[in-house]
């Protein structure tokens, strides 16, 4: 019997909206938060083909050489408000975990909002839970990365 989880998180940036879509939809940007501390995610090892049926995958790299590589398809994308992707492949996932996740974002006036929900197939709830804290330690990344460019932003606009 194949089991589901699902959670959602929701979180808010200082940031203007196409800042944080451009941190979900850029190599170069999602380099820099995605995965846990522990490993880098080398920008030439991300793929990132945002358009519906578009694939993406990122690999982690570890100490000693360990690599974990991550990927999914893009189902759909209204940017720069709306992502919706796999992780794994949900529609057969074998035996193994896989996930459907929907990101909004809304702009106001402070930044902007991000809801994201991650439905899982041949995921229990012990495993929603540790997925559920891997991505918000990626979310805290993401919040520094996205601080860092709003200093770079400053900085390069002043005459």
């Amino acid at each position: 019997m194949t089991q589901t989880a699902e959670f959602e998180i929701v979180r808010d940036f200082a940031a203007p909206r196409e800042q944080v879509y451009a941190a979900w939809t850029r190599p170069e940007r999602f380099a820099r938060w995605f995965g846990p501390r522990i490993f880098t995610t080398p920008a030439d090892r991300v793929v990132l083909d945002v358009r519906p049926g578009g694939v993406w995958q990122a690999t982690l790299v570890g100490d000693e050489g360990f690599e974990v590589t991550l990927r999914g398809v893009y189902r759909d994308v209204a940017g720069p408000g709306r992502l919706a992707f796999t992780t794994g492949d949900p529609d057969n996932p074998g035996d193994g975990p896989a996930s459907v996740v929907t990101l909004t974002l809304d702009e106001h006036a402070d930044g902007t909002t991000m809801r994201f929900h991650q439905f899982g197939v041949n995921t229990d709830a012990e495993h929603a839970e540790q997925s559920k804290a891997g991505w918000l330690e990626f979310f805290d990344r993401l919040a520094e990365h996205l601080a860092v460019q709003a200093t770079s932003s400053k900085v390069s606009s002043r005459p």
